[in-house]
Formats: C-alpha cells, sequence, structure tokens
C-alpha cells in the first residue's frame, strides 16, 4: 500500500518553499537580494501550483477512490515520476528561467497530469463513476488538461508574435483561468460532494445536474474576464458578466442544500474543518464579487494594468480559497495533522497579506501616498505566512501512519 501521509508531507514541503521563495521576492523589495527576481518568480508560481496543489489534490483523489485498489505500484511509478518533474523545474528555473531545461522538465510534468487523468478514469469502478464527486472530479481533470493548452501555445507564440504581443500574455491567463478556476475549484467542489455523499446528504439527479451545468459553463464563460483588459467588443463584458450569475445561482443551490443539512453535514465534520470549510465558502462569494467588479467596463481595463490588484486576487483563490480548502479536506480524510495555533497564524498571515497587497494596488490606483515602510510591512507578512507553514510541516512530518 502507498503510505499517502509522506506525498501530503512532500506536498506541504513544496508549499513551505513556495512561502520561502514568495518571501525572499518580498525581501528583495527592500534588499535587492535575488540575482534574477523573474527567475524566481518563476519558480514559485510552479512549485505552488504544480507542486503543492497538484500534488494534494491528486493525493485525495487517490485516497478517495483508488487506494483501495491493487494499483500501489503503477501509482507510485507515476507519482515518482511526476515528483522528477517538478524537482527538475524547482533545481531550473531558479538558474534559466525558461530556458531548455525547465521547459524539457515543464512538458514532461503535462505528460505525467494526462496519465494522472487517465489512471483516475480508467481505474475507477462503475460505481463510483455514478457518484456526483467522480463527476466533478472528472471534469476538474478535464479543465487540467485544458489549461494545459496555454502553455503548449506559448512555444509556438515565443517563435511568431514573441513575448511581447497580446497572444502571449492572454495564453498565460488561459492557463491560469483555467488551473484556478476549473482544476483548482470544481475539484475542490467534487471533495465537498464526497463529503455529502458519505454522510448522507441527499442530492436530487436534478438539483446535481442543474448545479453542474451552472458551475462549469461558469467556468467556461468566466475566462472572458481573462481577456477584458484587451478592451473587447461589448459582447464580452456581457458574457463575463453572466459568469458570475451563473457562478452565483450554483453557489446558491449548494449553500442551501448544506444549511437545510447543517445538523447532518455538522455531525460528520470535526470543528477545525468546519471552521476552514466556511472561512473558505466565505472567501469563494467575495471572489466572486471581486470578478463582478472586474467585469465592468469602467474597471476592467484599470484593474487589468494594476499589477499590484491582480496578484493580491491570484493570492486571495490561492492562499484562501484553494490552500484553505486543502486543509479542510486533508484534516478531515486524515492525511494531515491540525495544529491549530498554526492554523489561525496562517489566517492572521492571509489577512495581513491581502490587506496590504489590495492596499498597495489601491493607492497606485488612485495615485495617493502609500503608509510608510509598506514593502517592509508586506515582508513581515509574508513571513508570518512562512512561519505558520513551517510549523504545519514540522507537525506533518511527525505524524505517523495510523
Amino acid at each position: 500500500m502507498v503510505d499517502l501521509k509522506i506525498h501530503i508531507k512532500i506536498a506541504l514541503g513544496y508549499f513551505f518553499i513556495t512561502a520561502l521563495l514568495g518571501f525572499l521576492l518580498r525581501l528583495d523589495h527592500i534588499s535587492d537580494l535575488l540575482p534574477n527576481y523573474r527567475y524566481i518568480v518563476h519558480t514559485h508560481s510552479h512549485i505552488a501550483l504544480l507542486g503543492w496543489v497538484y500534488t494534494a489534490l491528486t493525493t485525495l483523489i487517490y485516497q478517495l477512490f483508488l487506494h483501495k485498489k491493487e494499483l500501489s505500484k503503477k501509482y507510485r511509478t507515476l507519482f515518482l515520476f511526476t515528483q522528477i518533474t517538478i524537482i527538475g523545474m524547482l533545481v531550473t528555473f531558479p538558474i534559466q528561467g525558461y530556458g531548455l531545461f525547465s521547459i524539457i522538465f515543464s512538458t514532461l510534468y503535462l505528460f505525467a497530469s494526462y496519465g494522472f487523468m487517465w489512471f483516475f478514469i480508467r481505474y475507477t469502478s462503475k460505481d463510483q463513476k455514478q457518484t456526483f464527486s467522480y463527476k466533478l472530479i472528472r471534469a476538474g481533470l478535464w479543465y487540467l488538461v485544458i489549461s494545459s493548452l496555454g502553455p503548449w501555445a506559448l512555444g509556438i507564440i515565443m517563435n511568431t508574435t514573441g513575448s511581447s504581443s497580446d497572444w502571449y500574455r492572454s495564453s498565460i491567463y488561459f492557463f491560469l483561468h483555467f488551473q484556478y478556476n476549473g482544476w483548482f475549484i470544481v475539484t475542490l467542489f467534487g471533495l465537498l460532494f464526497h463529503i455529502l455523499e458519505k454522510g448522507m446528504v441527499s442530492i436530487s439527479k436534478r438539483e446535481f445536474k442543474l448545479f453542474f451545468r451552472l458551475l462549469n459553463l461558469g467556468v467556461i464563460c468566466s475566462f472572458f474576464t481573462s481577456i477584458l483588459w484587451l478592451e473587447p467588443h461589448s459582447f464580452f463584458y456581457a458574457i463575463a458578466l453572466i459568469a458570475v450569475l451563473l457562478h452565483g445561482i450554483a453557489f446558491y443551490i449548494l449553500f442551501k442544500k448544506i444549511r437545510n443539512n447543517w445538523k447532518v453535514v455538522r455531525a460528520k465534520l470535526e470543528g477545525s474543518t468546519q471552521l476552514l470549510l466556511k472561512i473558505a465558502g466565505a472567501l469563494l462569494v467575495t471572489k466572486l464579487l471581486f470578478q463582478f467588479s472586474g467585469s465592468l467596463p469602467h474597471y476592467a481595463y484599470q484593474i487589468s494594468q494594476n499589477i499590484d490588484l491582480i496578484v493580491a486576487f491570484l493570492h486571495w483563490v490561492f492562499l484562501g480559497v484553494v490552500s484553505i480548502s486543502i486543509f479542510a479536506f486533508l484534516g478531515h480524510f486524515k492525511l494531515l495533522a491540525y495544529s491549530r495555533k498554526a492554523l489561525l497564524l496562517y489566517i492572521a498571515g492571509f489577512a495581513l497579506t491581502e490587506i496590504l497587497l489590495f492596499y498597495k494596488g489601491a493607492i497606485a490606483w488612485l495615485g495617493t501616498v502609500s503608509i510608510d515602510n509598506l514593502p517592509m510591512l508586506i515582508t513581515i507578512s509574508s513571513g508570518v505566512l512562512l512561519l505558520a507553514i513551517g510549523i504545519l510541516f514540522l507537525k506533518q512530518l511527525n505524524y505517523k501512519k495510523s
């Protein structure tokens, strides 16, 4: 059998490295520390998305759908190959940025992710394929594959229109959109539905079909929010706003169902898991409000030109909605040893960082004077996050197989 707690230790190790690199990037704003800032940015983003989130989510999927089958050897080989590609990126990106070897490891990672999707669809049983959670996770994995079209397109774009073209930036946004809003969030909903199904919460096929269609149609339509910086025809702004409406209705359907069955759901969840999922849910709804603002013609272009607001939003989803949800599910499925103090420290660091990043973006937009030592304050808040993740990682190292 595969000891999945080891895989989560590896995932948390990536998260710690991500936080360390983020801290160094902030520190560089104060001390001009890094020899090549952009190379570390590339490393930071790749290890965050492909190391921490991918490893954590695929481990959870394996635990819920495949762990009891005789697949240990096959999965161990796939996991090992995937980790080689991630470590390869961790080593090569700081040295050469987007160079020959980092591109080779990135490409091999894409093939590994395709392999996991095939593995999941191939070895889940017929009964599992009938569950709502399976259908959501399968959709999430399809978005993972779709997101990879962005990196594939980059190679062609670099050799034709170049990195300064609109196509280059659009390809990056395509990848990020279908990672964040597709692969991450749809898969997290799949994990939530698994808990609801096991908790005997009755969800009719009609209710699920409506939720599923609204959710996925919203994912596809909300991509157009990512290209509003091009100031396209008003039709595209309308689609972006419709996406917000679709997701709003989908979230309302699900949250209403959970609220009506809260006594049953609460009985299945520990206090820490309940708290984390409530926080993640609140952050998800707030994310929808951000998307609404970013879909309005008056604000869309201004926001797209404000790098601090973009970074704040991406961290809101990554550190908030996605990572806090992952903590909740890892704890619920006994793959993570909770440290309440570390979790509270993480939430405090996240809140402080987001307040400061949004503040920095707001003063750049409004042209007002910043508070003194803002870069130092953001660096300190990043240090709080680093400390919290470090404590969780160390606690996990001592978490024995039950």
